[in-house]
């Protein structure tokens, strides 16, 4: 049983998951801690964290999804299925990863994931306008950059099947990379396919029945609120408190997990 202050943390650490996901991603980085935390093990912990954080993305997707919708058809669908295929590669991993191995693997997935939205998501100017989201530009059709494009696409999926953490930001990384969509319609569908990865990596986890569905359940309606709050303020909060609050938060975690080794 969980105590009514740890069960208050649990909840805060969701809702602010669910904001964090929805602005850029860095959620797992209050989820996980807080799940260590409050005695779960770390393999459990960061499945109960996949399962937790999962509706906020539902939640973001949606207050993006009026941008979401400008997008081409196609091309969404290639990317649902190399997401997919990415998704369940990286859960079965975690499935045989020791948990004293996935103890040392966390603060280094947790830093390489805040130094790489340190220097990737850097506050840039804003992209003016919604721009051809219809389909992709004459570079975005090109098959060398469609493929391209897949792979690290896949390779971020297979990432964010085994450790959640930072997943939002590489797939910022990834999606931003077609100059042809809009920043509001890369942060909509990096919540859908973060949605999707999510789904995909409960069902291998639940089939390993290493999720912590009392705890999880607890969390879920915070995180998807949060997602709710998220998309709003995306849309008016300063990139660059934003950046300084999930790079700081990254670091600060990584600092506890090296510390707990």
């Amino acid at each position: 049983m969980i105590d009514g202050s740890t069960a208050f943390g649990l909840a805060g650490a969701a809702f602010g998951a669910g904001v964090l996901n929805a602005i850029a991603g860095g959620g797992t980085f209050l989820t996980l801690p807080a799940l260590v935390f409050a005695g779960l093990p770390m393999v459990g912990a960061n499945a109960t964290s996949a399962a937790a954080v999962m509706p906020g993305y539902v939640g973001g997707a949606i207050g993006f999804w009026k941008e979401m919708l400008l997008i081409d058809r196609r091309r969404l669908v290639i990317m649902t299925i190399v997401t997919a295929v990415g998704g369940v590669a990286g859960a079965a991993l975690l499935l045989i990863t020791p948990d004293k191995a996935f103890k040392v693997l966390i603060p280094w997935l947790l830093l390489f994931a805040t130094l790489l939205f340190a220097i990737n998501a850097r506050p840039k100017k804003p992209r003016v306008g919604v721009h051809s989201n219809s389909a992709m530009n004459a570079n975005d059709t090109a098959p060398v950059r469609r493929a391209w494009h897949s792979a690290a696409l896949g390779a971020v999926a297979a990432y964010g099947g085994y450790f959640n953490g930072g997943l939002g930001i590489l797939l910022m990384a990834v999606l931003s990379a077609k100059r042809s969509l809009s920043l509001n319609t890369v942060n909509g569908l990096k919540n859908y396919l973060s949605a999707l990865l999510s789904l995909i990596s409960i069902v291998v986890f639940a089939y390993a029945g290493i999720v912590n569905w009392r705890v999880a359940a607890w969390m879920m309606g915070f995180s998807m609120l949060g997602g709710f709050v998220g998309a709003r303020l995306a849309k008016r909060l300063p990139a660059r408190m934003v950046y300084a609050i999930v790079v700081l938060t990254g670091l600060g975690m990584s600092a506890v997990f090296f510390g707990r080794l």
